[in-house]
């Protein structure tokens, strides 16, 4: 990630949109999610974050990509919006991060998180919630047409492999620690074409 982030222009990275999402935009926009602390897990170039800072939260991005969060630290200057973004490894002790918070989402990392390492992610999601914390997670569906339509692990044209879930895979990883309050598998209009994605929208215990 940190290669594609330092070698192709931000328009370019297929994923990459200045354009908050519908599905976060209306959490947003409808009061289901109030201005509070919030954090990005999988920022990259940090659109969402800024998005956030400039609706009145206080907006955390993190990402393991260190060209991804330079992009975003110049990005959210650029734009006078008052947000942070940190450099850290999301499956790895997150000790850069100590404070809770109140609203946690990822938008479309969770594929790129393989079976063997999604409970030790979700357990750290949990761990800097506050109880009561709201989380939304989305991810490639299984059901989704891109890069050949069919299997578990596809490799995209980037070079990278992106694992694709089921609604049932989402529910097993999520209920031990969250109440899941919608679940459903959704059509996103992607940037360069539109995909079939699991979202889920959760409370923690």
């Amino acid at each position: 990630m940190d290669e594609i982030y330092a070698n192709l222009p931000p328009d370019n990275i297929p994923w990459n949109s200045e354009s908050p999402p519908a599905i976060l935009r209306t959490l947003v926009e409808a009061g289901t999610v109030a201005p509070c602390k919030a954090i990005e897990f999988g920022c990259g170039a940090g659109n969402y974050v800024i998005y956030l800072a400039s609706r009145g939260f206080a907006a955390t991005g993190v990402d393991l990509s260190s060209a991804a969060i330079g992009i975003a630290t110049r990005s959210a200057a650029k734009k006078g919006v008052a947000c942070r973004f940190v450099v850290a490894d999301v499956l790895g002790d997150l000790a850069e991060l100590r404070e809770p918070f109140d609203f946690a989402y990822d938008w479309e990392l969770l594929h790129h998180i393989f079976p063997a390492d999604r409970e030790k992610y979700v357990a750290n999601v949990s761990r800097l919630l506050n109880a009561g914390g709201r989380y939304l997670s989305v991810c490639f569906s299984e059901k989704s047409p891109q890069f050949g339509g069919a299997g578990k692990y596809r490799k995209t044209p980037l070079g990278t492999v992106l694992y694709f879930s089921s609604e049932g895979e989402m529910v097993s990883l999520f209920e031990p620690l969250f109440d899941i309050e919608e679940l459903t598998t959704v059509d996103i209009e992607g940037k360069l074409a539109p995909h079939k994605a699991v979202c889920a929208f959760m409370k923690k215990r």
